[in-house]
């Protein structure tokens, strides 16, 4: 069984209102435009892959929804023949791929000879805080915790993925954030509209008095302002396909 349910997390990406919550995307979105104009200057074609907006202007956009873009599949089983594209960016879109190893691969396969992939995806301490909450207020009620927030990548395990799909020049760094928030049904709206709530394909019933309880874990951790800090983990991904001119002197003023 995939750990991830493909059709609710086309679902999710389809309702996605990024404008009601597009900080986070923007960033984003920024870091890999920034990186690709230093690593691929000259790139002319440019594969998107998935996330809920396009984050490179005139590139040939992949998408989960129907009409989001121009051509829906997943990452993972890409379209394309070899040696397509010159530069591969994902903006957020890898985090809830089954098979993240294989949308790596098929990444490195549809680049030419060096050509980069360059992906932002959201790191194992992401919402670090709010996983505790759920997890003291489930174990106090029911003696119990039941997963309820998509696996991550742990930061020191980027580029050995990378590696492993056989891309040279591996690179992987962190970056962690705080934002705030309100309440916790806030910070789950906010979530909504990134397209960014969990698609596990396995998932347990919230029951209320659980929900009620890890909402007030939340609020206790507050600051005087009244608004609770969570972390947001972004690992910055970077792998050229091999052959080519193998860009170490770009990579070094990329990061």
């Amino acid at each position: 069984m995939e750990p991830f349910d493909r059709a609710l997390r086309r679902r999710r990406h389809d309702a996605a209102r990024l404008a009601d919550a597009d900080f986070l995307f923007a960033h984003i979105a920024d870091e890999l435009r920034h990186r690709g104009q230093v690593l691929a200057p000259a790139a002319r074609d440019v594969l998107d892959l998935g996330g809920p907006a396009p984050a490179w202007p005139g590139a040939v956009r992949l998408a989960l929804a129907p009409g989001a873009a121009s051509l829906v599949a997943d990452e993972d089983r890409l379209p394309f023949a070899d040696a397509a594209f010159d530069l591969v960016v994902s903006a957020a879109g890898l985090a809830s791929v089954s098979d993240l190893p294989g949308a790596l691969v098929q990444a490195r396969r549809v680049l030419r000879p060096g050509g980069w992939l360059l992906a932002t995806i959201a790191g194992g301490m992401t919402l670090a805080e709010l996983r505790a909450d759920f997890i003291a207020a489930e174990s106090a009620i029911t003696g119990g915790a039941a997963a309820r927030t998509a696996p991550m990548v742990e930061a020191q395990a980027g580029a050995a993925l990378l590696a492993r799909a056989g891309f040279a020049s591996p690179v992987s760094d962190v970056e962690r954030l705080t934002v705030r928030y309100r309440s916790v049904f806030a910070l789950f709206d906010d979530l909504t509209a990134m397209g960014a709530r969990s698609p596990l394909a396995s998932r347990a019933p919230l029951r209320r008095d659980v929900l009620a309880a890890a909402a007030a874990n939340f609020a206790a951790r507050a600051d005087a302002d009244g608004k609770t800090p969570v972390t947001v983990e972004l690992l910055h991904l970077a792998g050229r396909a091999p052959g080519g001119d193998d860009g170490r002197e770009r990579l070094q003023a990329a990061i």
